[in-house]
């Protein structure tokens, strides 16, 4: 037969093992990273989850992430932002403004100039997450890109991994770009729902 200080001792160790349990189970279910991530549940059958990064497009310098693809038959313009122009992008992600903060994935995909007047982009992003949990997911942006505005919103059409048959939208918001270099920073907000 236990004493009581053996009972309490026992019931004591048991607690703290659920306590550890259950706390380790929360952390595998939070990115190693909250300063750019908030989820919680949406209804009974999904969830809500609200990304902020900054994404850093480099058109100039040492290591530019776009690459000009082609512009348009018969054109002898060098402007990169005229009509017909089309760029592909691996453009780093990171947690703030600062391109040596961390980096938390990268948005690949294409861009090109679809406007006759002003400079609109339709764009498609593949916005593919290093992070946490997030390590492997991906979700997909598509959408008008008028880079004169210094906030647009795109719709997010899909994703993968956790962000699987994601939907929602992203809101950017031009930090700074450069019109000398083309040289741009834009903090996304992106809102998915997704299960």
């Amino acid at each position: 037969m236990m004493t009581n200080k053996r009972v309490f001792t026992f019931f004591s160790f048991v607690v703290l093992i659920l306590i550890m349990i259950c706390m380790g189970s929360v952390r595998a279910e939070k990115p190693e990273t909250l300063t750019w991530v908030k989820t919680e549940a949406y209804g009974p059958h999904e969830r809500k989850t609200v990304l902020q990064f900054y994404f850093h497009d480099i058109i100039s310098g040492d290591s530019p992430t776009v690459a000009l693809i082609a512009r348009p038959i018969g054109s002898n313009n060098t402007d990169r932002l005229a009509f017909g122009t089309l760029n592909m992008a691996d453009d780093p992600l990171t947690i703030s403004p600062d391109p040596n903060s961390k980096l938390i994935g990268r948005a690949q995909g294409l861009f090109g100039t679809a406007s006759q007047e002003g400079v609109n982009f339709i764009m498609g992003l593949t916005c593919g997450f290093v992070d946490g949990i997030y390590n492997g997911s991906t979700v997909v942006i598509f959408g008008r890109n008028s880079i004169m505005n210094p906030v647009r919103e795109f719709p997010v059409v899909g994703g993968t991994g956790l962000f699987r048959m994601a939907r929602g939208y992203a809101v950017a918001h031009t930090y700074s770009f450069n019109l000398t270099s083309l040289n741009a920073v834009v903090g996304y907000n992106v809102t998915i729902f997704h299960p």
